[in-house]
Parts: C-alpha cells; sequence; structure tokens
C-alpha cells in the first residue's frame, strides 16, 4: 500500500518509522504546510511537499495518514481530504467524535472513498477492549485510567492558546480510584475523581499568565472537569525535563459471573509507552492496510476501529493467522 503522510509533526514521523516496520507499506510523499525545504525527514528518496500540491499526486497515494491536531485541524482536514483520498485520523475528543464521523462519513460517501477516524490506542486499542470487555461480562462496569503521560491532544489545545510559546500536559490516575477498581469494589467514579491534569508551559514574553492559567482550567472537554495544575517553566526547564512522549494506561471491567452473578471476574488490558505518537502511529499504519483493503472490496464511507474485522489488520494469510494466532 501506498502511503502518504500530511503533516510532519510528533505523529507523521512515527508514521513513518512505523511504514518502515511494515513491509508491505511504502511511503510515497510527505506533506507539509511549512516550506518543504525546512523540513527534514528519515526516508531516503521520499519528496516532501506542500501541502498545496497535494491534489496532484493523488493517484498515487493508496491511504492519506492525516497527523494534525484534534482541537482545530482534524474537524477540517479529515472531511476535505476525504473527497480525495482514503484517509485515516487520529481524532481523539471523545465527545465530538460523533459530530466528526458523521462529517467524515458524508464526504467520503459523496466520491466514493474510504476513511477510518480515532485510531491509535484511546480512542482505537482501548474503545475495542472496552467493547470485548462488555461482551464478555454484560453486567460490570467499566474503568479508564489513562497515564501517567503526555497527552498530545491535550499538549496541542495548550500550545494553541494565545500567549503560549510550548507546553505539555500529563494525565495522572489517582491511585486511589484505580487501586479500588482493581479489587473489584466497583466504585462509582466521577472524572474528578479518576485523573488529574498537570501542565507545563512556556509563555511567551509579557503574557498574561494568569489568563493563560485560567483558559487552560476552565476549557472545555480537556481540563474543565478535572483537578488541573498549571506550571509556568523555561524553554530550557521543559527541554531538559520534559522532552519525551510517553504514556499508557489501564482498561478495567469488573463484572460479576455465575448464577446469581456470586463469582468477580475482572479484565483488564494495559499499555506502557515509552513514545505516545510512536505507537499511535503503529496502530494507525495496522489500521490503513484495513482501509486500502476496504476500499478495493468497495466498502466506502467512514469506520471505526468497531467496525474493522481483526484480520484486516494484519499483513498475514488467514492460514498462517490460524496457525500462530488462533
Amino acid at each position: 500500500m501506498n502511503i502518504a503522510i500530511l503533516g510532519y509533526g510528533n505523529l507523521g514521523r512515527g508514521v513513518e518509522c512505523a511504514v518502515k516496520a511494515n513491509a508491505d507499506a511504502k511511503l510515497v510523499g510527505v506533506y507539509t504546510r511549512r516550506d518543504p525545504k525546512t523540513v527534514s525527514i528519515l526516508t531516503q528518496g521520499v519528496p516532501v511537499r506542500h501541502v498545496d500540491e497535494i491534489l496532484e499526486h493523488k493517484d498515487e497515494i493508496d491511504v492519506l495518514i492525516i497527523c494534525g491536531g484534534s482541537a482545530t485541524d482534524l474537524p477540517k482536514m479529515t472531511p476535505e481530504y476525504a473527497k480525495y483520498f482514503n484517509v485515516i485520523d487520529s481524532f481523539d475528543t471523545h465527545a465530538r467524535i460523533p459530530e466528526h464521523f458523521a462529517n467524515v462519513d458524508k464526504a467520503a460517501k459523496e466520491t466514493g472513498h474510504t476513511a477510518l477516524i480515532s485510531a491509535g490506542w484511546d480512542p482505537g486499542m482501548f474503545s475495542l477492549n472496552r467493547l470485548y470487555a462488555n461482551c464478555v461480562l454484560p453486567k460490570g462496569s467499566d474503568y479508564t485510567f489513562w497515564g501517567k503521560g503526555v497527552s498530545q491532544g491535550h499538549s496541542d489545545a495548550i500550545r494553541r492558546i494565545d500567549g503560549v510559546k510550548d507546553g505539555k500536559q500529563y494525565t495522572i490516575p489517582v491511585e486511589a480510584a484505580l487501586e479500588k477498581v482493581r479489587n473489584g469494589e466497583n466504585p462509582t467514579l466521577t472524572t474528578r475523581e479518576k485523573h488529574t491534569r498537570e501542565c507545563f508551559v512556556v509563555a511567551e514574553e509579557g503574557a498574561d499568565l494568569e489568563r493563560i492559567e485560567k483558559e487552560i482550567k476552565t476549557m472545555p472537554n480537556y481540563f474543565a472537569d478535572y483537578d488541573t495544575t498549571v506550571h509556568f517553566i523555561s524553554q530550557e526547564e521543559l527541554d531538559k525535563n520534559h522532552a519525551g512522549i510517553p504514556h499508557g494506561g489501564f482498561v478495567i471491567r469488573s463484572g460479576n459471573i455465575g448464577w446469581e452473578g456470586e463469582n468477580k471476574a475482572i479484565i483488564e488490558y494495559s499499555l506502557k509507552l515509552d513514545s505516545n505518537p510512536e505507537f499511535t502511529a503503529s496502530v494507525i499504519v495496522a489500521y490503513a492496510r484495513a482501509i486500502a483493503r476496504l476500499n478495493k472490496e468497495g466498502s466506502t464511507g467512514c469506520k471505526t476501529v468497531f467496525d474493522i474485522a481483526p484480520a484486516y489488520l494484519s499483513d498475514m494469510s488467514a492460514e498462517d493467522m490460524r496457525a500462530h494466532l488462533l
């Protein structure tokens, strides 16, 4: 499959690495809103072009992976490019997924393309595990904990605030809540009781720090429902102490089995990631394979991870999957 990347930040670089790891994938182009001469990629011989040139190369691209931010980029970019390409994104604003799906679905169906939104680990792999666990344990409770780690979407949202030069946001599980869930206590937890958020912000010189902090703490869908701490630090300190992008988390379903529900069952899926964007990119490339296959079969419109059979993700034959993985 011929893959093109739109947007060459942390996620775009991760996609480039993931393409290298998949023998059936080939990177055919990187497209950027910046001056292409200022963008240096890892793969030799692959052109870097300005995004304005992308439609000139649409016949070369099986799947366009859109590596923009969920706050402002993807709601516009994914529906627009679904008119011309099979596309996939990592849209992660959970509250707006139904709206985003509808917009992308309409654009893709009108032009005979196939799209997939919200690929990654949450939404994505965590979403699948929530669904599987609900099916297996119909009587139970779901719990998702993220972190400790850097959220790319939340960090991007911070950086888009006027007066912010740079920033990182860490999501941190509340240990007491996590322990209650693992003990099978099935607690009822508010959003605020499950996680805290910690922000490290580099402000522009002369910026109104009080306004920036207020905008962060009151931002809907991102920080308003959490206990959030904001630290203003220098660029040097951010670069030294917060250069990595680790993340991870847990999906847990605690349920009851047996005739009277007398026995407990706890399903837990966890991730520990040195690089959030590189793992997200690895998931995206696997789903790009599925999108390319589905489009060849004539299936159009927008999909989510719930719609994709597992076999479509693999480059193994059905025989090999049955022999080695089943």
